[in-house]
């Protein structure tokens, strides 16, 4: 099993409402069966200003799968928002 946690912080400008559209489009994913945990989550408030504003928290039955949700048109179409809208990046793929 592979977890993939992916973090973003996002632009400030418009912030609130990139947020918002961040989260929504980010459910959509969990239509994908390779999917097989999925938290889309958002940082608490009253915390660190240098902590990351959302992430995504997926597992998947192995490197294979995971693979083939990077590739899937879902994904694609979602991290072409998302560069629209981050600033920062961070990822980590690793078994559990």
């Amino acid at each position: 099993m592979i977890r993939h946690v992916c973090m973003f912080t996002l632009k400030e400008e418009n912030k609130e409402n990139n947020i918002a559209e961040f989260m929504k489009r980010a459910e959509k994913l969990k239509e994908l069966e390779t999917i097989k945990s999925f938290n889309v989550v958002r940082n608490a408030e009253n915390t660190p200003d240098s902590n990351y504003d959302v992430a995504l928290i997926f597992d998947f039955d192995s490197e294979q799968t995971l693979d083939a949700y990077q590739k899937s048109p879902q994904h694609v179409e979602f991290g072409e928002f998302v560069y629209t809208v981050r600033v920062n990046r961070a990822c980590i793929d690793y078994e559990i």
